[in-house]
């Protein structure tokens, strides 16, 4: 690869860092200042929201999130003390532990829905 195919795709890889930054950050700052949650707390609900009777597994919330495995149990906890959602054993595999949506996790999550898709809408796709 020549230098200059090299510094290209170095400048890609900044442009999307920092576009990616963009989106975080406005995403962060509009959902804690609505709805008071966090990006991986409005990604976590989506996945609930979205998945089969509102429940999946601890490590799937991890994957969504993309957060370490340690990050996402704190997030599940605190997540729990905040009534959006409840631990439960797997009755299937009892060694696992299912994050279930709770009444009041849906509700935050539909009405944090319309801020995350405007704020996403505006930063991808350049909209009023």
């Amino acid at each position: 690869m020549d230098v200059d195919g090299g510094e290209q795709l170095v400048k890609e890889w900044h442009d999307l860092l920092s576009r990616h930054a963009v989106v975080l950050q406005t995403l962060e700052r509009e959902l804690q200042a609505r709805h008071g949650i966090g990006v991986s707390e409005f990604e976590a609900l989506e996945a609930l929201a979205c998945a089969e009777n509102s429940q999946c597994r601890a490590q799937d919330i991890t994957d969504v999130v993309h957060l370490s495995q340690s990050a996402a149990s704190r997030l599940i906890a605190r997540m729990e003390r905040n009534g959006l959602l409840e631990r439960a054993i797997c009755e299937a595999d009892r060694r696992g532990i299912l994050a279930v949506l709770t009444e009041e996790g849906r509700q935050r999550h539909l009405e944090a829905q319309p801020t995350h898709r405007s704020v996403l809408a505006r930063t991808l796709r350049g909209a009023g």
